[in-house]
C-alpha cells in the first residue's frame, strides 16, 4: 500500500496575531538606557533597578515592643505620669492626647497615689492603636480593648494593661467638658 504524503496545513503568521500574542515592551526613554549600558561597561554586570519595598505599618513580635516611639511633632505637653508617657497638643477648643500605657501598667497602683481616688473619673474617648487595656468598673463589668480599636470610657473605672506590649491611645477631650461634648454617661451603667 503506498502512503500518502499528507501535507501540513502552513502556519499562518500575520503581524497582527503574532502581537496579539505577544506581550508588548516599550522602549526605555534613553537617558535610562544609556545608565544601564554604562553601569553594564563598568562593572560588566547588567544593572538592575532596585525599588523599595512597601513596610507593613503593623510590626507584631519584639519588633513592635522595642521599637522606639517617635514624639509627636505639635505637642505642647510632654510629661510621664505613673510610668505612663503623656504628649497632649491643642486642637480648637480640644486637646489630642497620647498617652504610651508600660506593660503591666494598672491604674490603681500606678495614678492612684497621684489622684487620691478610688477609680479613674475621667471620661476617655479614642482609638487604641496597639496594645491590650482591659477596664474594670466598680460594678465588676469588665470592657476589653484590643489594638486597633475605637474606645469610649465611662468614668469610674480602674484599667490595667494586659500582655507584654505597650498600649498606645489616642485619646480627643475637652478637659472638663468631655462627658457633655461627646454626649457620655456620668457614670457606667447597664441602661
Amino acid at each position: 500500500m503506498a502512503k500518502k504524503n499528507k501535507k501540513a496545513p502552513k502556519a499562518r503568521t500575520s503581524a497582527r496575531r503574532s502581537a496579539a500574542r505577544t506581550p508588548r515592551r516599550q522602549a526605555a526613554p534613553k537617558k535610562a538606557a544609556a545608565k544601564k549600558t554604562a553601569a553594564k561597561k563598568a562593572t560588566g554586570k547588567k544593572a538592575v533597578k532596585r525599588t523599595r519595598k512597601a513596610v507593613s505599618p503593623r510590626r507584631s513580635g519584639s519588633a513592635a515592643r522595642l521599637a522606639p516611639i517617635a514624639d509627636v511633632r505639635g505637642a505642647d505637653v510632654r510629661r510621664d505620669v505613673g510610668g505612663v508617657r503623656l504628649e497632649v497638643g491643642r486642637a480648637g477648643l480640644g486637646r489630642v492626647k497620647r498617652m504610651i500605657y508600660p506593660p503591666g501598667f494598672k491604674w490603681s497602683s500606678d495614678i492612684r497615689p497621684h489622684v487620691g481616688t478610688d477609680y479613674c473619673m475621667h471620661a476617655h474617648v479614642g482609638f487604641l492603636v496597639s496594645g491590650r487595656i482591659d477596664v474594670i468598673y466598680a460594678d465588676g463589668c469588665v470592657e476589653v480593648y484590643e489594638g486597633p480599636h475605637i474606645v469610649a470610657v465611662a468614668p469610674g473605672h480602674d484599667g490595667h494593661v494586659v500582655g507584654d506590649e505597650p498600649a498606645v491611645l489616642i485619646e480627643f477631650d475637652f478637659e472638663g467638658d468631655t462627658i457633655q461634648r461627646f454626649g457620655m454617661p456620668e457614670a457606667h451603667s447597664h441602661g
